[in-house]
């Protein structure tokens, strides 16, 4: 093992994962006088990191996996004065900036895969459990730019409500901008994100846009839901999936217009359309049949991007691995069960969580997540594997 180390920060494999994150983990600033640091931030984020993809869900799990390897953890780092107690963990992970902290996890993403996204899809999470009523605490809601083709959590945001998702996705794109991930894509936004303000900030990007209608632009909407009420077969591009599994079977219609020279007008009126770059209208009516029933479904969505229907399907389709990955943040992290409440602990855990997952997803061993992340807290060899150190 020691040669395996030896070699990775000799520069002989310079994009191992470990390598690359302790030199951003070195980065981030620690406003504790030198003399008194007993536990180097480094360090304290390291253990954080190795024991969260290997099955620790908290503080006390966290100390007592780095106690149980700290023989391991010393391969990377001196951890001179071995493992903090749970408290000092706590307050360490506490006071470090989330801003910075997510900023730190955006630029590692972005060294590491450093390729283009075709398809990015950006949606919120709220961990419920990290409110308190007493205090006027309102929970933890996170939003998140996540690559559904890759199953990347490129970078995310913390916002104190649902309701500020419309004011914060504009800074997560800039973010995303700057490291250089969302020029040429196909950006998949809910109907909260439908807004002229987001819509142009994307297209500045240099990215398209694929933005859901529902109820926050009633009247475009409304025109929209019309047009298709008449639309001429000639004008639409049509096609149809169906997908079998969870249970049901699942038919996808997927009819798309580049006709869209009527939504501006010269005519002002009350929650007239203010877009000025869309240039394809879609709408997608989907049938689900389970054993006992059947529902449906029907959706209308504005592009910015030329009209592609399988680009157009694929992104619709793909905007669903984004609440597969909160699934799997609440199922398997316990993300919603949180409870951390006091200074930035809840929001720099959001970020570890979701920096695990990409990890422990990239990984291509048979098995569950859950799986994995149980074989990386038993055997050492295997969490190595993971952070791809051989």
């Amino acid at each position: 093992m020691a040669t395996i180390l030896d070699s990775i920060f000799d520069g002989e494999m310079p994009r191992a994962r470990l390598a690359l994150l302790l030199h951003h983990f070195c980065e981030l600033d620690d406003d504790r006088e030198p003399w008194r640091v007993v536990y180097p931030l480094s360090e304290v984020l390291l253990l954080v990191t190795c024991a969260t993809i290997a099955g620790c869900d908290d503080f006390g799990d966290i100390v007592a996996w780095g106690e149980e390897h700290l023989d391991f953890l010393r391969h990377f780092s001196d951890f001179h004065h071995g493992i903090p107690g749970e408290r000092w963990l706590r307050c360490l992970v506490n006071r470090v900036n989330p801003a910075l902290f997510g900023r730190c996890f955006t630029g590692w993403v972005a060294a590491l895969w450093p390729g283009r996204h075709d398809f990015i899809a950006v949606d919120g999470k709220t961990a419920r459990r990290t409110h308190d009523r007493r205090k006027g605490l309102k929970a933890l809601h996170t939003l998140s730019a996540y690559a559904t083709t890759a199953r990347l959590t490129l970078a995310q945001l913390s916002v104190p409500e649902k309701t500020n998702e419309i004011t914060a996705i504009p800074d997560l794109l800039d973010e995303l901008a700057e490291a250089g991930q969302l020029k040429g894509a196909l950006v998949t936004i809910d109907a909260m994100g439908c807004q002229v303000a987001i819509a142009d900030k994307i297209v500045a990007h240099g990215a398209d846009y694929l933005l859901a209608l529902k109820g926050n632009q009633p009247t475009l909407e409304a025109d929209v839901e019309d047009y298709y009420r008449t639309a001429p077969a000639t004008e639409l591009v049509t096609k149809t999936t169906v997908e079998k599994g969870h249970g049901r079977i699942e038919t996808r219609t997927y009819a798309a217009s580049r006709n869209v020279d009527w939504i501006a007008s010269d005519r002002s009126y009350p929650g007239e359309p203010r877009f000025t770059t869309i240039n394809t209208l879609v709408k997608v009516r989907s049938r689900m049949e389970y054993a006992d029933r059947y529902s449906f479904d029907t959706r209308f969505y504005i592009s910015s991007a030329p009209l592609d229907i399988e680009r157009i399907a694929a992104a619709t389709r793909g905007h669903w691995g984004i609440e597969s990955m909160h699934w799997l943040l609440d199922v398997e992290f316990k993300d919603d069960l949180s409870r951390y409440r006091t200074g930035h602990g809840a929001k720099n855990m959001a970020v570890v969580r979701r920096f695990a997952l990409n990890l422990v997803r990239a990984n291509k061993t048979k098995g569950s997540v859950k799986t994995r992340r149980k074989r990386a807290g038993w055997n050492p060899e295997f969490l190595l594997e993971i952070l791809q150190l051989r």
